[in-house]
């Protein structure tokens, strides 16, 4: 049997201002309409039947859970309290899969990838299936189309039936190396994809670091429910060295394997790979939303919320959010990742808050801002229902422009319809429902000494988050 393990912990920091910490790239539409988890999910129809392990951080539960609903995806959802990399998640992946007495084929794929030809994709996993079963950790190896210093690279050893033996694996080239490595034959880029017999990946783990199996299980054998997702034992998942499948047991494991992979595939690593997944049209320009160009010539052009021109830009990235605007050369595209951590290091709220912000209940989006006030356009879906709240620092006035709003304010309970409002004084118990059948639109506005998120005071929540969620 196949099991497929989705690892959905990545941050995508080198997409932003697009990709934050509060909405990853995995969650984004940015090739199709669906999501690259959901691309990812439904590749496997016609792989397995078996109902998909999603591994993921806890405090993006409900953007996996909504996705999931969107597409009428069964999963199992397993929460990790923070990233411990890849090896880890896939360990505990193995040790859940195993509980039933099954020991399956793991089909580990990361949720943040794209690829074109999803039958080249499963040609590829059928050729691993024969290989994994008699007893080989098999990743999956991508024919290179041109040199690349984003990616790494795998070396093929003696052939084998549908494969190789793996031979080396190599950090992301100098442009140099790169262009020899292609040039040479006989090496893929390092997709991050596998399929691992579950007993032999565990086997394996135990030999190479054993006190890393052993949180794990004590995280597994820990593990309880809340609501649709499985929470991992915190205190000993937290124990757990981090450390990547390649690091902790790939480059060290005598039967390892590689099938190539021929299927368009692109991790959308950065700007640059995603130009180039986009198929830029005869300008070499690749573009999304309201846009203007102007003897522009191979540039990436994105424009979430206004007009976008541009005029005279060559190998150019310009990407606008509502709340920030990024303008790079092409070749800076890896850098990305740097300026989001300078960003950081600065204090600054951008690369972790998204500006569209997702709660299980809808979702709510920042118009305007000052320095005692906030205006939000709230959206609750039909069956929403915010938590029974308080706030000590901020009055709030409701006006609904769609649907009806029924609001618990103290003792009282009544129906807010369109065109009408009520207001919510500085430390008055309330909350917000949707009883009805059309989604429930709102503008918020917020006055007050502090404006934060983190001013709340939730006494009840049937979505069981705490205070900082």
């Amino acid at each position: 049997m196949i099991q497929p393990v989705i690892l959905s912990g990545g941050s995508g920091t080198r997409l932003w201002p697009l990709s934050r910490e509060q909405m990853p790239k995995q969650f984004l539409s940015l090739t199709a309409s669906q999501s690259l988890l959901q691309q990812t999910l439904s590749r496997l129809v016609g792989v397995t039947t078996a109902v998909p392990l999603l591994m993921g951080h806890h405090s993006h539960r409900f953007l996996m859970a909504e996705q999931l609903r969107e597409m009428e995806q069964a999963a199992t959802l397993v929460l990790e309290p923070e990233g411990r990399n890849t090896a880890p998640a896939i360990a505990c992946a193995a040790l859940l899969a195993r509980q039933s007495g099954d020991d399956p084929l793991l089909l580990v794929l990361p949720a943040d990838h794209v690829i074109g030809d999803v039958q080249a994709f499963q040609y590829s996993v059928s050729l691993a299936v024969p290989l994994a079963e008699a007893g080989y950790l098999v990743t999956f190896g991508v024919v290179p189309t041109q040199p690349e210093t984003g990616y790494g690279y795998i070396a093929c050893g003696d052939p084998l039936e549908g494969g190789h033996r793996l031979a080396a694996f190599i950090e992301k080239p100098d442009a140099r190396r790169a262009a020899e490595l292609v040039e040479n034959g006989g090496y893929l880029w390092n997709s991050g994809m596998f399929l691992l017999p579950a007993s032999r990946y565990l086997a394996e783990l135990e030999r190479l670091n054993p006190s890393m199996l052993e949180a794990c299980k004590a995280a597994v054998s820990g593990a309880h429910r809340d609501l649709d997702f499985l929470r991992l034992d915190e205190a000993a998942f937290r124990r757990c060295p981090a450390d990547s499948i390649d690091y902790a047991v790939m480059e060290h494991c005598d039967h390892a394997a590689v099938v190539p992979l021929a299927a368009q595939w692109s991790d959308i690593g950065s700007f640059d790979s995603l130009w180039a997944t986009l198929e830029p049209d005869a300008a070499g320009n690749a573009t999304k939303g309201d846009t203007w160009l102007t003897d522009t010539q191979d540039s990436l052009v994105f424009a979430e919320h206004r007009l976008v021109a541009t005029l005279g830009v060559q190998n150019h990235i310009v990407v606008e959010t509502s709340d920030s605007v990024l303008v790079a050369h092409r070749d800076q595209a890896q850098q990305v990742k740097q300026l989001v951590a300078a960003l950081s290091q600065a204090g600054r709220s951008e690369p972790v808050a998204a500006p569209l912000v997702q709660r299980p209940w809808g979702s709510f989006q920042a118009m305007d801002r000052g320095a005692r006030y906030q205006v939000k356009h709230i959206t609750v879906k039909p069956g929403g229902r915010l938590s029974l709240q308080r706030h000590h620092h901020r009055a709030e006035h409701w006006v609904v422009v769609r649907g009806t709003a029924q609001v618990t304010l103290e003792e009282q309970r009544f129906l807010v319809t369109e065109n009408q409002s009520t207001y919510i004084p500085i430390g008055a118990l309330h909350r917000l429902e949707n009883t009805g059948k059309i989604p429930l639109e709102l503008i918020e506005v917020q006055s007050g000494s502090y404006l934060g998120e983190d001013d709340i005071e939730r006494l009840d929540d049937v979505y069981a988050r705490d205070n900082n969620e």
